[in-house]
Parts: structure tokens; sequence; C-alpha cells
């Protein structure tokens, strides 16, 4: 059986410690308790405090439990970052497919478009620049909430309202939906969110493989989709593609 990884168990130690304590803990403090030297225990909480697992005070003289240590971090990250990251790979797709392309980010129950590029057809599509669409009605927020168990259970619980005839309004059939979308990877949407228009969304991935936003494309079923209802192949390896690109550009997958 394989060791131990001796950093997991120092950061749970960190974890466990900051729990017990009612104030915040100087650096110091937590290096002694564990019998740890200080630049050890420093690069540990640099990162829970990261990952949004620990807080520093103001003055940053201590650290503290976060109120949610092992919820969405969907507010942590920059949306003007991941947008000038992204750029590059969305217009590239966009010219690849020839259909709009579109970057998102969550923003409580609903998803943010913060950057797209349109196809020369795709003047009349929503899911445009600093529109927001409800994250059950789109692969965009399919790939959000694949990934934010508890936001799903939310939604499914406070209802599934419609906004085409082709909305998944029921919950057992959005559970399903969501658990494939971790399986494969990506998402694909037919006239949920507009009648005659078809979304196909990946996830992009911070450093710490935690879903920061998604990035997808857009156009008529028909473009997007194969008669049995499939994403044209041409196209999910375009998509996939580029997430991956983004994703690395976000330091998913390098080596420390």
């Amino acid at each position: 059986m394989p060791g131990l990884i001796q950093s997991v168990e120092r950061a749970t130690a960190v974890l466990h410690l900051l729990a017990t304590r009612p104030e915040p803990v100087p650096l110091s403090e937590i290096a002694s308790a564990l019998g740890l030297a200080k630049t050890t225990t420093h690069g540990l909480v640099r990162t829970l405090v990261a990952v949004g697992a620990v807080e520093q005070t103001a003055d940053t003289a201590g650290y503290y439990l976060a109120d949610d240590p092992f919820g969405a971090r969907k507010d942590r990250w920059d949306v003007n970052e991941v947008r000038s990251r992204a750029m590059n790979w969305t217009d590239a797709l966009a010219a690849r497919t020839g259909m709009a392309t579109q970057i998102s980010v969550l923003r409580g129950r609903e998803v943010r478009i913060v950057h797209d590029v349109l196809a020369a057809h795709g003047d009349g599509l929503v899911l445009r620049t600093g529109k927001s669409v409800p994250a059950h009605a789109t692969a965009h927020g399919r790939i959000h909430l694949a990934f934010d168990v508890h936001l799903a259970r939310e939604l499914i619980a406070s209802g599934l309202p419609a906004v085409t005839h082709r909305t998944i309004t029921d919950g057992a059939q959005l559970a399903r939906e969501l658990a494939a979308v971790r399986d494969s990877g990506w998402a694909c949407g037919r006239g949920d969110l507009e009648a005659d228009v078809a979304t196909l969304a990946a996830p992009i991935r911070d450093q710490g493989g935690s879903v920061m936003a998604a990035v997808g494309l857009s156009g008529e079923i028909d473009e997007v989709c194969t008669r049995s209802g499939a994403p044209r192949p041409a196209l999910l390896d375009n998509l996939i593609a580029a997430a991956r690109s983004i994703s690395r550009s976000m330091g998913h997958g390098q080596l420390q």
C-alpha cells in the first residue's frame, strides 16, 4: 500500500488546529503547535489561503478557518484575468469552427458571459458579454453545476423554471445530466435557452483543478449537433482543446 502524502497530512493538521481556535492564530504559533519549520508552515498556510480554506486577518497577523472552507470558490478569481487569458483561445476557436464562442463564470444561481466572439450569423444570440442566464438552461451552466454539487441541489430543491419547451425542469433529469457531464468533461444544450440554438461547453480549471470558468460555443442546432443529437466531433474536439489550453494558461497541470 502506498504511503500517506505528508503535505496533505500537514495541511489537514493546520485546518484542525484553526478549527479549534476561536481567534486568529499567528503563523509562529501554528508552526510551534504542529512542530514544523516556519517556512514549511508558511507554504502550507499560503496554499490554504489561495484555495479558500483559510483566511488571513486584515493586518496579516493571524489566520483563521474560512466560514465555508469546502464551499464553491466561484468568487475567488479575477474575472478580468480569466477573460484576458482566454481571449486568444476563444478568438481562435471561433475562427476554426465558424461558431460564436463564449467564456462564462458562475454568479449566484446564474452564469455570466464575460467574453464572447460572434460568428457572422450570430447577431441574435442571447449569450453576449455581460448577459446572465439561468445555470440549468445552458451547457455553460451545466458545466458549473456539475462541479458545484451544493448549488445544484439548491437549484433542484427550489425548482427549475422553463425558458423554452426544451429546458430541463425535472430535478432527477438534471441530476443525471450533471453526472454525465462529470464523466464526459463537456456539456451540450439543445434548444433549452433559445429554441433553435445549441450550446456546447467545457470546463476551465485553475492550478488546483477547480472549475473556475467555462468555454463554450453556440449556433443553430443542426450546425452544432448531428441528427442523433450528439455534438459534431470536430466541434467537440476543438472545444476541448481550447478548454485545456486555457486551463494550462491558468496553471492547471503545471508542475510546482
